[in-house]
C-alpha cells in the first residue's frame, strides 16, 4: 500500500462478503447451509429446487417451527442465532448450525428472500430481505404455511470475480446433488425432494425402519452398493458405530462413495480416514478406494465441531479411543466376511423346502446381498430356485460314489515361520523366485472336506469337480458354478496363518550391534518418550539420548536389514497425529505376504479332488479369503440363472 490509512470498521456488506468467502464457495455450499437450518428447525419434510445448477436459484422449503416476526430482522444479522447461548452449550452443541453468520454471508453475495410462519394460519407469514449498503432488513407480510422458505437468486451477482470461478451448470449441479445426497443420508426420518430446472430428480420418503433406510441408500447410491456391503452395528466405551461397509471387491477408482457422519453431521476427518484405510489395508487392490456409509454416535461433549468454518472437520477429546474403535470394528467386520459366514434365508413357494444361500464377493446382479439380516424373496422361476434337500442329498451320494477318496488327504500349506533360516530368506532371498525352499509349518488339524452332520446342506463353496488349465478350481455349489483361483486363495490362507503366528504373541526382536542415531525435533522426542510402551510392544527399543537425539537399539528380527530411520520417523508422525501407527506391522506383513506367495501352490500344479476340496474348506474358515494379499478376488460364482441366460435356455 502506497499510503498509510487509518483503522476503521468495515461496512456490514463488505464484512459479510469477506465472511462469505469462508462459507460460500459455490451453490452447493449455500444449499448445505440452508438445509442444515431447516433440519435444526425440526422439519419433517424438506423440498429443494435449483435452476442453472443453483447459480440462478436455490430454494429450500421446510415444514419446521418457523421464525417469529420479531426475530426475522436478526435472522439476517451476523453472529445471531437461537442455537447456542453460552460456552457450555457450544462445548456440547447438538445442532448442525451454530455460528449465526451463514444467512448474512449468503445475503451479501446474492438476492436472498426469507419467508416464514410460526402459526398454523397460512395467512400469518412474514417476509424479510436485506437491502442497501448497510444491509438493513425489511419485513413485510407474506402468506406462507407453517415453516420457512429461503430463496437465493443470482449468486455472486455483485461479486463478478467470484462468479467467474463457477464451473458449468452440469458441474455445479453435480456438487449440489452430492450435497443433497449427504444431507439425505444424514437424516432418514425426514422426507426429501430435489428438483432441477423444473424436473423432479429425487423423491425420498421418511424411513422408519431398516428396510426404509436400505431403500433410501439404494435410491441414492444404487442397488449394487447394498448387494456388496456388510451391515454392522457395534457399541463399546460410549461409542456406537453402525451403517454399511462395502466389500473389498466392490471398491472404486475414486473416493466418491465414502460417507461418514458424527452425531448426524457429515465430516471429512483425517483420523477417521486413517482408521478406515488401516482396516482395508491388505484387502484392497492398489489404487482402489473402499465404499461406506457409516454413522458414529458419541457424547457431544467429547467432540469439538467448532474447528473449521464449514464444520467439515471435528476434533475428538480422545482421538486414540475413537481411532482404535473404528479400526477394530471395521477390521473385524471385514475379516468375518468370508464364504459361508453370513447366510440368508430364502422363502420359496408353498410346498417347496427352504434352502440356505450364501453371497459371493464381486458377483453380478443375481448374487444375494451380504447382509446381517435375513433377506426374504418370493418364489420365482423354477431355474432360479435352490435345489431342495432331496436333490442335494442325491448329488452328495453321487459325488461320494464318484470320488470315494475325498477325505484321504488335505492340502497342507508350505511356508515357514519367521525366525532362523526363514527370517534370513525374508530379509534377503525370499524374493528369489520359484526356487525358494520354505519349511512346512504345523497346519490346523485336518477336517473332513465334506461335512457328514447334515446331508442336506452343501458347503458354501460347494464341491470340487475339476481343475482348469492347472490354475482354476471348478466347483459345484448350491447356486451354480464356483470358480476359484487356487494360487490366490492359498496365498491368502497361508498369509493369514503367518500373521496369526507372528502377531499372536510377542514379536521376535533383535538388538542392533550398533544403535542407529536419529536427529529428532523436540515434538518427536516428546512423542518417543510418551509412546515408549507402544514401541516396545512392536519389538522396538527407542531411547532418548538428548533433547534432539533418539537411539534405536532394537527392532523386530524380520526388519533387521530394513532402513530403520524413515520407518521410525513415519511411526512417530502417525503416533502424534492419530495415536496409533501401523507402519511396523505393514512392513512385517509385506515380508509375510512375500513368504506366503512363495509358499503357496503354483500354477500348473495338479491337485487331487481331495486337495481341491481341502482348499475350499480352508477358504470357508479363513478371514478375508475373498481377496488375495494384493486385493485381487480369489473366487466368483455364476448362478444357474446366469448360465441359463448365456445358453438362452427357457427363452
Amino acid at each position: 500500500m502506497s499510503e498509510q490509512r487509518p483503522i476503521r470498521i468495515l461496512d456490514p456488506r463488505l464484512a459479510n462478503q469477506i465472511a462469505a468467502g469462508e462459507v460460500v464457495e459455490r451453490p452447493a455450499s449455500v444449499l448445505k447451509e440452508l438445509v442444515e437450518n431447516a433440519v435444526d428447525a425440526g422439519s419433517r419434510r424438506i423440498e429443494l429446487e435449483l435452476e442453472a445448477g443453483g447459480a440462478r436459484l436455490i430454494r429450500v422449503r421446510d415444514d419446521g417451527g418457523g421464525i417469529a416476526e420479531a426475530d426475522l430482522p436478526l435472522a439476517l444479522s451476523r453472529h445471531a442465532t437461537s442455537k447456542i447461548a453460552s460456552l457450555e452449550e457450544l462445548e456440547g452443541v447438538a445442532s448442525l448450525g451454530f455460528r449465526g453468520e451463514a444467512l448474512a454471508s449468503i445475503a451479501s453475495v446474492s438476492r436472498l428472500e426469507l419467508i416464514s410462519n410460526t402459526d398454523d394460519d397460512p395467512q400469518a407469514g412474514w417476509r424479510v430481505v436485506a437491502e442497501g449498503r448497510e444491509m438493513e432488513p425489511r419485513v413485510t407480510p407474506a402468506p406462507h404455511p407453517r415453516g420457512t422458505t429461503v430463496a437465493v437468486r443470482d449468486l455472486f451477482f455483485n461479486t463478478p470475480a467470484r462468479r467467474k470461478f463457477l464451473r458449468t451448470e452440469k458441474t455445479e449441479f453435480g456438487h449440489a446433488e452430492e450435497a443433497f445426497r449427504r444431507l439425505a443420508l444424514s437424516r432418514y426420518d425426514i422426507g426429501w425432494s430435489l428438483r432441477h430446472n423444473q424436473k423432479t430428480l429425487h423423491q425420498l420418503r421418511p424411513a422408519a425402519d431398516a428396510a426404509g433406510r436400505e431403500r433410501r441408500i439404494a435410491a441414492l447410491l444404487g442397488k449394487g452398493f447394498l448387494e456388496n456391503a456388510l451391515a454392522l452395528d457395534l457399541e463399546a466405551n460410549g461409542l456406537r458405530l453402525w451403517g454399511w461397509v462395502g466389500l473389498p471387491t466392490f471398491s472404486r477408482a475414486q473416493a466418491d462413495q465414502q460417507y461418514f457422519f458424527v452425531n448426524g453431521r457429515v465430516v471429512r476427518d483425517r483420523l477417521v480416514a486413517h482408521a478406515i484405510r488401516q482396516a482395508y489395508r491388505d484387502v484392497l487392490f492398489h489404487g482402489r478406494h473402499p465404499v461406506f456409509v457409516l454413522y458414529l454416535e458419541l457424547d457431544p461433549s467429547v467432540v469439538d465441531v467448532n474447528v473449521h468454518p464449514t464444520k467439515h472437520e471435528v476434533r475428538f477429546r480422545d482421538g486414540r479411543l475413537v481411532h482404535d474403535f473404528l479400526f477394530s470394528s471395521l477390521h473385524r467386520a471385514l475379516g468375518e466376511a468370508r464364504p459361508g459366514h453370513q447366510e440368508a434365508e430364502e422363502a420359496v413357494e408353498a410346498g417347496a423346502e427352504a434352502a440356505t444361500t450364501v453371497a459371493a464377493p464381486g458377483v453380478a446382479e443375481a448374487a444375494p446381498r451380504w447382509q446381517q439380516q435375513p433377506m426374504a424373496l418370493g418364489g420365482g422361476d423354477e431355474r432360479e430356485r435352490h435345489p431342495g434337500a432331496d436333490k442335494v442329498r442325491q448329488f452328495m451320494a453321487g459325488y461320494r460314489a464318484l470320488h470315494p477318496d475325498h477325505e484321504e488327504s488335505l492340502l497342507t500349506p508350505q511356508p515357514a515361520p519367521p525366525g532362523g533360516a526363514a527370517a534370513a530368506q525374508a530379509r534377503g532371498e525370499a524374493g528369489g523366485g520359484e526356487g525358494t525352499s520354505l519349511r512346512p509349518i504345523p497346519s490346523a488339524p485336518p477336517r473332513p472336506s465334506l461335512p457328514e452332520e447334515d446331508p442336506t446342506q452343501a458347503p458354501p463353496l460347494g464341491y470340487a469337480i475339476a481343475q482348469l488349465q492347472g490354475v482354476y478350481i471348478l466347483a459345484q455349489g448350491r447356486r451354480g458354478l464356483v470358480v476359484v483361483d487356487m494360487h490366490a486363495a492359498h496365498e491368502r490362507i497361508t498369509y493369514e496363518r503367518l500373521k496369526t503366528q507372528v502377531h499372536g504373541g510377542a514379536l521376535e526382536a533383535q538388538a542392533l550391534l550398533v544403535p542407529v542415531s536419529l536427529a529428532a525435533s523436540a515434538a518427536e522426542v516428546a512423542t518417543a518418550e510418551a509412546e515408549r510402551e507402544a514401541f516396545a510392544r512392536l519389538g522396538v527399543e527407542l531411547d532418548v539420548a538428548g533433547p534432539e537425539t533418539l537411539l534405536v537399539r532394537q527392532v523386530p528380527t524380520l526388519l533387521a536389514e530394513a532402513d530403520v530411520e524413515p520407518l521410525i520417523r513415519d511411526m512417530l508422525g502417525d503416533l502424534e497425529r492419530y495415536g496409533r501407527s501401523d507402519r511396523l506391522e505393514a512392513h512385517i506383513n509385506e515380508l509375510l505376504a512375500t513368504m506366503a506367495c512363495h509358499g503357496s501352490v503354483r500354477a500348473n500344479r495338479k491337485l487331487s479332488i481331495a486337495e481341491m476340496n481341502a482348499l475350499l474348506r480352508d477358504m470357508e474358515r479363513t478371514e478375508r479369503s475373498g481377496q488375495c494379499n494384493h486385493g485381487r478376488p480369489t473366487w466368483f460364482e455364476m448362478s444357474m440363472h446366469e448360465l441359463d441366460k448365456r445358453f438362452l435356455r427357457g427363452q
